[in-house]
């Protein structure tokens, strides 16, 4: 049985406003086993980015983590300090952001930057740090590492920076690495190359990876396992099979409908009507329910967390036959 990395119990993420407090984050469990790859779904403003940033502490003003418990590997993270987190963050576990430019230092040559992790986390001499350096752009498929080290994160194009931060997320070898949007505005052939460099890792080392994105397709080529979120909740939750062949919430269906398929006949994409709900001021109920085509008067209040099958849960009253006689 693979080992338990990280697990999240009730997170709530609210960003306080003049307007009142914005529940980005409202009750999300979830867990990450060592080696797997875990897919974290839903549209713009779902939470999927909070919930990453909560898990690396990276919460700041006017956010704040209002309750739940993270844990990794026995260890309460909402519980440690900034010297602390220094020490995990970036060695246990690591994070590739969603715009790499923003994430680099763009007065500081990128040898330097990877040299500094090295020498700070792992304790290699400069010269080792160096070598190493080298060794992991070679690995991310990066050509002539000894010439890009010396230079700036502005000569390299969008793709190759990504790169380069996945090449510095996994220079401490974490176990946990997650992914916010890696491939957002790349082109679609960098998309792909940056996808065979996650599923090489997954098949080549223990290192877990929670890919955070709104790309079902890039789910389906990378993830064992899947999350789907929306107004701040966790949706449904199972296998990839689970989610892509046996979905059981309205939302994931609504999802799935709105996605081109390969090949095959010319098909209407059916959208998902209406707009997502306001955390500044959340329903009661199911977050989906003014969006949903099987809504009930059941749905006005929030409904529980069913398990469908083993791995597999949604949270929507269709799940309770008798709910649906409501």
């Amino acid at each position: 049985m693979a080992e338990r990395l990280l697990t999240v119990e009730q997170l709530q993420v609210s960003f306080h406003t003049r307007d009142g407090d914005n529940q980005a984050v409202r009750g999300v469990s979830l867990h990450i086993d060592a080696g797997e790859t875990l897919g974290i779904v839903g549209e713009s403003g779902s939470g999927k980015s909070v919930t990453a940033k909560a898990i690396m502490a990276l919460i700041e003003p006017p956010g704040e983590i209002i309750s739940g418990r993270i844990e990794y590997r026995g260890k309460q993270l909402t519980e440690l300090t900034e010297k602390e987190w220094r020490k995990l963050r970036g060695n246990e576990i690591a994070m590739v952001f969603q715009d790499p430019m923003t994430a680099m230092n763009p007065v500081k040559r990128i040898g330097s930057q990877m040299m500094e992790i090295l020498r700070r986390h792992r304790n290699l001499s400069k010269e080792e740090a160096k070598r190493e350096s080298i060794e992991l752009l070679r690995q991310v498929g990066i050509t002539e590492p000894e010439r890009r080290l010396n230079q700036y994160p502005h000569e390299f194009s969008g793709g190759m920076r990504q790169r380069v931060m996945i090449a510095m997320a996994l220079s401490c070898k974490p176990g946990l690495l997650i992914a916010d949007e890696p491939t957002t505005a790349l082109d679609v052939t960098i998309q792909a190359q940056i996808l065979d460099l996650l599923k090489e890792l997954k098949n080549n080392s223990d290192t877990a990876i929670a890919l955070i994105t709104h790309d079902l397709g890039v789910v389906a080529q990378v993830c064992t396992r899947v999350i789907v979120m929306y107004g701040g909740m966790m949706m449904e939750s199972g296998s990839v099979e689970d989610i892509f062949y046996r979905s059981q919430h309205p939302y994931t269906q609504g999802l799935l409908r709105s996605v081109p398929k390969r090949g095959g006949e010319r098909e209407r994409l059916v959208p998902i009507e209406g707009t997502p709900p306001d955390l500044l001021n959340p329903p009661p109920g199911c977050p989906f329910m003014a969006r949903c085509p099987h809504a009930m008067s059941k749905c006005a209040s929030l409904p529980p967390v069913y398990t469908l099958s083993q791995g597999h849960t949604s949270m929507c009253w269709l799940a309770d036959k008798e709910a649906k006689t409501q």
